[in-house]
């Protein structure tokens, strides 16, 4: 029997050989065909060594401004080496000095529905409202304890005080005569002595109580005036020589030799400056600025001729103010467009009228609706009860 022999083959001898890689030239590398990273020349090295040094070193200098914590704007502020913390931000005016903004109006016939118009429109358009800080020059000022009360129930959480109005008309009266005391719109001419008596309103906004503020005042306040101590919008739908002969006007700069008269000619058909919306820098106001007021009202002989504007307070001003955005020029609410767009607005409801026996009221058919939304609710209830 014959048996035949079949060779038994080993599974591993089917594998197929692995082929031998070649790691041999640098076996530590992931990519071997990536060179090594290069190396920075040491002049690189040594200059930003050299620039950390500086950089650290920058810490160890004093510091030349600052930021007052209250400052809703964040403006950087010069810091004086040579002064104390404390005097500095009190030389940086009355916005820097305690972060509030400041508005000041003068009126003559207390009406407490116009104030309330104001300050609510001034307040809700405001972004920091708890900043905004009320001024009123009112006929009695803080002795009417019952309409400070009356504006107190309606703005609760407002920063507002009422001023007499005798100590800057006092000062006016010194300084003038009978009969060009009794001419003078004193409205148009307190912002320049209000300073005088209220020595703690370094910066302020001035406005007439019969406004509708839309814009931000905070805003306002911080325009830079330079070495300005107002600004004002021009309005030019009045001008120069509307109000004071040309002819006139020249002889009295060829005249006369006073710091407040222009050097140059002036420009007869100039843009007057808007009285009723000023921003104001006490301490850059000059002292003879009433006396500059009142020589050109007396050089012009207005009080004989109250029927027009007077512009002494315009003249004095000539090209010493800064010239306001034409957005925060007083305008009438004629339109839709008129009324949104800008930022100041004058009032349209009834108002006071200043008269020798009584005040009176505006009759009816004058009256626009603008006011109505800015008057606070219950305000029919309060001031008039």
């Amino acid at each position: 029997m014959s048996s035949s022999y079949t060779p038994w083959r080993s599974s591993a001898s089917n594998r197929r050989p692995t082929q031998p890689t070649d790691n041999s030239r640098n076996p530590g590398l992931i990519f071997p065909d990536l060179g090594p990273a290069p190396s920075p020349k040491p002049i690189i090295r040594l200059l930003a060594f050299g620039l950390i040094i500086f950089l650290g070193l920058l810490q160890f200098l004093p510091a030349s401004h600052f930021r007052h914590p209250s400052d809703p704007l964040r403006n950087w502020v010069p810091l004086n080496p040579h002064s104390s913390p404390s005097s500095t931000s009190k030389s940086e005016g009355s916005y820097e000095e305690d972060g509030m903004v400041h508005v000041v109006s003068w009126m003559e016939c207390l009406d407490l529905k116009v104030l309330a118009v104001l300050a609510n429109s001034t307040l809700s358009s405001s972004r920091y409202p708890d900043l905004v800080q009320f001024h009123f020059f009112t006929p009695e000022g803080n002795k009417d304890k019952v309409s400070f009360y009356k504006l107190k129930v309606l703005f609760p959480d407002s920063n507002l005080e009422l001023h007499g109005q005798e100590e800057v008309k006092d000062i006016i009266r010194i300084a003038t005569s009978e009969a060009e005391y009794a001419s003078f719109n004193f409205a148009e001419i307190a912002p320049f002595v209000i300073p005088s008596v209220h020595q703690s309103l370094r910066k302020f906004i001035y406005v007439s109580p019969d406004l509708i503020l839309k814009g931000k005042v905070e805003e306002l306040t911080g325009i830079d005036l330079s070495t300005h101590a107002i600004a004002a919008a021009e309005d030019c739908s009045k001008r120069l020589n509307s109000y004071v002969n040309s002819d006139v006007l020249d002889a009295i700069q060829r005249s006369a030799s006073k710091p407040w008269v222009s050097v140059t000619p002036y420009e007869k058909d100039a843009c007057m400056p808007d009285l009723s919306l000023l921003l104001i820098d006490a301490r850059k106001l000059q002292k003879e600025s009433l006396e500059a007021v009142l020589w050109w009202s007396k050089v012009l002989n207005w009080s004989d001729r109250s029927s027009k504007r007077n512009p002494a307070i315009a003249l004095a001003l000539y090209n010493r103010y800064l010239k306001l955005s034409n957005s925060w020029l007083v305008k009438e609410p004629a339109s839709l467009e008129i009324t949104e767009k800008s930022m100041v607005i004058h009032y349209d409801g009834p108002k006071l009228v200043c008269s020798e026996f009584r005040n009176d009221t505006v009759p009816e058919s004058s009256h626009g609706n603008l006011w109505m939304k800015y008057l606070p609710s219950m305000s029919n209830q309060i001031l008039v009860s």
